[in-house]
């Protein structure tokens, strides 16, 4: 495999982009994601914080530790991960996460991999989706993407402008793919409003540095609190108030993901009011 340090666009020409490398290279290990050439975008992808833009290389720690990112960030930041990943991942690359889910993981033939059947749905699901999981029952692991979500966070990317939730889409029999991003485009920067007030919160198997059972993110401006899930369905997930819970579809072992979600819900916007 070939290694290539870009210093423009042009030079991914059909490669894989690779920032820190904590999500690309376990796929290629695990011979889930294949191709002959990796191209390192560390040279073309901004990274800092400026105010209420923050370069799509800025990693988590580096958010993590800035008193002037909101506490919804940082603090989805701090929980994502080891201080070694946190360390070396991009925001950028952890919008851009693989599911978790293992039959996907040991790449069972299932519609994500192009096949005919959510194999989850049959069998092992407690870690999975309680939302929009009729053709795919994964859950999205980004503590990060939901945050952003919930703060209202738009795109800029070498080919266009969106909002954070444009990014995303359902995986559907026609496209199994689970982001609106095109080949050789890259996220480059992303543009945080102001909130008064905001939170994340996280339960998780372990007390630390473990995927989100149910993440719950709330961010209050004025006249609005907007709430988004990690954990709960292919991708995050914006709630459109706290009773849109009501509206869960759990699998039969992920119901208890719905009363763990009420729980934190209750808790973010009693925390942001």
């Amino acid at each position: 495999m070939e290694l290539v340090r870009a210093t423009s666009i042009d030079q991914l020409d059909g490669g894989i982009p690779v920032h820190g490398g904590t999500e690309v290279v376990p796929l290629l290990r695990d011979g889930i994601m294949h191709g002959d050439t990796l191209v390192d975008v560390r040279g073309i992808v901004p990274r800092g914080i400026d105010g209420g833009r923050i370069g799509a290389g800025t990693t988590l720690a580096e958010l993590a530790a800035d008193p002037g990112v909101p506490a919804a960030l940082r603090e989805a930041c701090r929980l994502a991960a080891s201080p070694q990943l946190r360390s070396m991942s991009s925001v950028g690359g952890n919008l851009l996460q693989s599911t978790r889910c293992w039959y996907w993981r040991q790449r069972y033939p299932c519609r994500l991999h192009g096949g005919d059947r959510c194999h989850a749905r049959d069998g092992e699901h407690r870690e999975h989706a309680i939302f929009a999981n009729g053709f795919c029952a994964s859950a999205h692991p980004s503590d990060v993407a939901a945050a952003l979500l919930a703060l209202g966070a738009r795109l800029r990317t070498s080919r266009r402008e969106l909002p954070l939730g444009g990014l995303y889409r359902l995986p559907d029999e026609r496209d199994r793919g689970t982001t609106t991003l095109a080949p050789g485009e890259l996220i480059l920067e992303l543009e945080l409003p102001k909130v008064d007030a905001s939170v994340y919160l996280k339960a998780m198997d372990r007390r630390r540095w473990a995927f989100p059972q149910v993440g719950v993110a709330a961010a209050r401006t004025v006249g609005e609190t907007r709430i988004a899930l990690a954990g709960v369905a292919p991708v995050p997930w914006l709630l459109d108030g706290a009773e849109a819970l009501d509206l869960a579809t759990p699998l039969p072992r992920t119901a208890w993901k719905v009363d763990v979600a009420r729980a934190l819900v209750r808790r973010a916007v009693e925390s942001v009011s």
